[in-house]
């Protein structure tokens, strides 16, 4: 998300590194460059005048001039002023006093209402709220059906006594919907309205019919992030016709730009509530404004990078972890079981993209294959518990029969085997306080990585043995998989496997 604005501004704030004081020269052309980068990220002009001129009077006055860091500080007023942007500060739902709370989505048709309206309601499943999900879009083909299918994945009941596709009164179900609601004891109703390909009046009318019939706590505006400037123009309609009480931004990680997130809330006055960060129903998550400025000038999130391994690992289950570690008793078992718990936390991508820095690594990120950890899965998957938890036993035949269960070849059963030995030694170093040997880092072996077998620039010949099995079947099997015994050639590079 915000990649080409993320880099124009970083780009922008790299040639003040450096400048122990800035001139006015400096700060104007700074403006100009983030100016530029604001108006190609598709940010709305009148958003992107107020910014410019909130910075502008900052950066001129004491704030930079006297600061120790000048260009440290220019980068700290323009993520504050970011932030202001975005709403300041995060916003809840508010719930009715007495049950049940009546959410009311609104937008554009295909701005992603009805998925939104599934992920809203497993979110709120999460809550210990008891929600329900009404079919009130009855013109748009299948979407009835949809949301029904949304509601059997999320365990969220469906009110749904119309067909729709053209047939049945939107007006009539909603109210039906409360009432049952009421009568079922329901803590929150979430109604899925019908949405046009473009604003008019037959459209807003509905809306505002279903919005007087059912009198909604909140009614969220859900807009799609890569609508750019259009979004605003449509939030304002809705906004005069409606009437919206929060935002909520879909389709953010496929937003190169990010106008639209930088100017619906200034423009409508709504604060943004949520967004929706993939299409799986768990990705979607509270708005934070500051957290997101931080993203946009690539300053990473690691709150909410924390807040998610918090909600996914267990606290007794990492303490133990950490036992096993220290005292040698970690097996492919628990780090199969690891592999699993991070992939409960969401996308990969995802996750690793809101690391600060992570925008330097954009092309990693883009090469990341997340099947990898589906191969290594079934690689282990494959193995019996005694081999899981003993590793030393996997001797040739072995791990030909598992390269084939796994539907792999026997050079990756024999890679994952050998990184697994390396991470272990070097998370056994690390639990005793010691830092890892990583290749390339000790000053006695630069001229290559020891795990290559290079000491001194010269590399060991090492020979291999084949197998002395009398059985010929088993023999060729041994002398298949022969290279788990052979140390891999390794390239320079970090320890977590990005290579030069």
């Amino acid at each position: 998300m915000f990649g080409n604005l993320s880099d124009r501004l970083s780009d922008t704030f790299k040639n003040l590194r450096g400048k122990g004081r800035l001139s006015d020269s400096d700060i104007d052309a700074t403006l100009r460059d983030i100016r530029r980068a604001l108006l190609e990220a598709d940010v709305a002009l009148e958003v992107v005048k107020d910014f410019i001129a909130a910075i502008r009077e900052r950066a001129l006055g004491d704030e930079v001039s006297k600061a120790l860091n000048p260009a440290q500080q220019v980068v700290q007023i323009v993520n504050e002023e970011l932030t202001k942007i975005l709403g300041t500060e995060n916003h809840k739902l508010q719930f009715a006093k007495s049950p049940p709370t009546v959410i009311m989505l609104a937008g554009l048709q295909g701005s992603g209402k009805t998925t939104l309206a599934g992920k809203l309601a497993n979110w709120l499943k999460d809550q210990n709220q008891t929600p329900i999900l009404v079919a009130a879009d009855l013109q748009r083909p299948n979407a009835v059906t949809q949301l029904q299918v949304l509601g059997e994945k999320v365990g969220v009941p469906v009110f749904s006594p119309e067909p729709g596709n053209g047939v049945g009164d939107p007006v009539d179900v909603a109210k039906k919907a409360i009432a049952h609601a009421k009568k079922s004891q329901f803590s929150v109703v979430i109604v899925d309205t019908a949405g046009r390909l473009g604003v008019d009046e037959e459209m807003m009318q509905q809306a505002i019919g279903i919005r007087d019939a059912v009198s909604p706590d909140e009614v969220l505006f859900v807009v799609d992030s890569m609508l750019g400037q259009d979004a605003v123009n449509v939030a304002k309609a809705f906004k005069d016709g409606v009437g919206v009480t929060g935002v909520v931004l879909t389709k953010l990680d496929g937003d190169s730009r990010g106008g639209a997130a930088l100017s619906v809330a200034n423009v409508t006055g709504a604060p943004i509530l949520f967004s929706s960060t993939g299409e799986g129903l768990d990705a979607f998550e509270p708005f934070y404004p500051d957290r997101m400025a931080s993203r946009i000038l690539d300053m990473g999130d690691v709150i909410s990078l924390i807040e998610q391994a918090q909600r996914t690992f267990d606290q007794e289950e990492s303490q133990k972890l950490a036992d096993k570690i220290a005292n040698e008793e970690f097996t492919l078992q628990d780090f199969l079981e690891q592999m699993q718990q991070l992939r409960k936390m969401g996308n990969m991508k995802n996750l690793l993209g809101m690391l600060p820095g992570a925008g330097k690594m954009k092309q990693q990120l883009e090469d990341f294959d997340e099947s990898e950890i589906s191969r290594t899965e079934a690689i282990i998957r494959s193995m019996t518990p005694v081999e899981r938890n003993m590793p030393k036993v996997l001797n040739g035949s072995r791990r030909l029969r598992i390269a084939r269960g796994s539907g792999t070849s026997v050079n990756e059963v024999n890679q994952l085997v050998n990184r697994f030995e390396q991470a272990a030694k070097v998370m056994k170093t690390m639990s005793k306080g010691g830092m890892p040997n990583i290749p390339g880092t000790n000053p006695v072996q630069m001229g290559g990585a020891v795990g290559g077998g290079y000491i001194g620039g010269k590399k060991k010949d090492k020979k291999k043995k084949g197998s002395k099995s009398g059985n010929p079947a088993k023999r060729a099997a041994e002398n298949q998989g022969l290279s788990f015994n052979a140390e891999p050639e390794t390239k320079s590079g970090s320890a977590f496997g990005i290579q030069n």
